[in-house]
């Protein structure tokens, strides 16, 4: 028998190898071989995506009065059994309803074993972010939402909270992702010039003309939103009635139902207070092949709103399998403003788009049928849930092929 330094034995001393950056599909699905990251039922090839890995919540769902960390001396159930308000059974046959404004935590599935090189970064699939579903990734003896640290072995839960329409969820459905980066500075922006230089080589930037531009290319990519023209611009949620959505429901339901359309007047619109919106970029952007890219609040001070939930590009969106196969993609934007009305106006300036280098480039990239990626090449689309051809001027308008949405 051969010494205790087998790796198969021990996942976590195995550092993955390669360069420093985010981990590409090909990384991840080695680490899902060999235990780092390990799940019942197993991780299908299926549920890993270019840069990220979705996760699965698990068959129990606690309704909880408040979001919340762990405390300092307990574990993180040990709080949720503390302050839990209910327990709801996710593995029905019907799925389990979620209402708004309330916060629930789910245990998911997976669990990690990290090596001492390699940490994490989660966000909200794009689906969940475009139906107002507030998500959150918590870790045991964490301080922070959304981030894992180097080296953690344990459970992770989802904080999840529907903030306008109510949602049924069951066991195994996905709502979040989660992005793995080795090495210590390899999660910071691209920047101090080096982002121009690599749009020069590869286009990040599009003109509505389909032209490779570099406006707006600096510290990252500024990005403008789209309210020309005089047709629909956006989309507002329906609060008056909240109307139930099946997350495993796809083309189904009617978007007149949710969504009401906004037109421009005079080249701006209103953002109503606590108004949840989807609206779309001026900029078509690209991802190339050994990038990723995630969106951004430009400036806290630039207005009290709050700018894309689901901010995480894959490689390979608005870029194609290969170089030129799309020239660009419009960013859908979800916007909802806090404390007062706020007026936009066209070509203002809304976020930006922060790029990073990937560890490799990954065997699987956005766009590609066998990964499911809903969003490629669509236009200020809703989530996947809406019927795409309905006869009335909102799907319509839904459904243009002149932008897409990251998966």
């Amino acid at each position: 028998m051969k010494n205790g330094n087998n790796p198969a034995l021990f996942p976590e001393m195995v550092s993955n190898g390669g360069g420093d950056g985010i981990l590409p599909w090909q990384e991840i699905k080695r680490m899902v071989a060999i235990g780092q990251v390990s799940a019942s039922p197993e991780v299908p090839d299926s549920q890993i995506q270019p840069a990220s890995i979705d996760l699965r919540v698990g068959p129990r769902a606690y309704r909880v009065p408040a979001s919340f960390l762990r405390g300092r001396s307990a574990t993180f159930m040990t709080r949720v059994e503390e302050f839990m308000e209910g327990e709801i059974d996710l593995t029905q046959p019907s799925p389990a309803l979620l209402d708004p404004g309330k916060v629930y935590i789910i245990p998911l599935i997976e669990r990690l074993n990290l090596p001492n090189d390699i940490h994490g970064i989660a966000n909200p699939k794009s689906t969940t972010g475009r139906l107002d579903i507030f998500t959150r990734l918590i870790t045991e003896h964490g301080d922070q939402f959304d981030r894992v640290p180097k080296g953690y072995k344990g459970m992770l839960f989802v904080e999840v909270s529907p903030l306008t329409f109510p949602i049924r969820v069951r066991h195994l459905m996905k709502l979040n992702q989660l992005r793995f980066v080795r090495g210590t500075h390899a999660n910071d922006p691209i920047r101090n010039g080096d982002l121009k230089q690599i749009a020069e080589d590869y286009p990040l930037v599009y003109n509505s003309s389909g032209e490779p531009t570099t406006e707006g290319i600096a510290d990252g990519v500024e990005i403008t939103v789209d309210l020309a023209g005089a047709g629909v611009v956006a989309y507002r949620a329906k609060t008056d009635r909240p109307r139930m959505i099946e997350l495993d429901k796809f083309n189904y339901y009617d978007p007149d139902d949710y969504w009401e359309p906004v037109t421009p007047r005079h080249g701006h619109i209103t953002l109503a207070k606590g108004g949840f919106y989807l609206l779309a970029s001026k900029q078509l952007v690209s991802v190339p092949l050994h990038l990723a890219a995630e969106m951004t609040e430009r400036d806290a001070t630039m207005g009290e709103f709050r700018v894309h939930y689901a901010g995480f590009f894959d490689p390979g969106f608005g870029y194609g399998v290969r170089t030129g196969d799309i020239r660009g993609t419009k960013a859908v934007l979800e916007v909802r403003a806090y404390e007062v009305p706020i007026i936009l106006e066209d070509n203002h300036v809304i976020g930006t788009l922060n790029y990073y280098k990937m560890a490799d480039t990954p065997d699987k990239v956005y766009g590609e049928s066998a990964l499911n990626s809903s969003y490629q090449g669509q236009g200020l689309a809703l989530s996947k849930q809406f019927k795409r051809a309905v006869a009335s001027g909102l799907a319509a308008a839904s459904a243009l092929p002149s932008a897409a949405l990251v998966s």
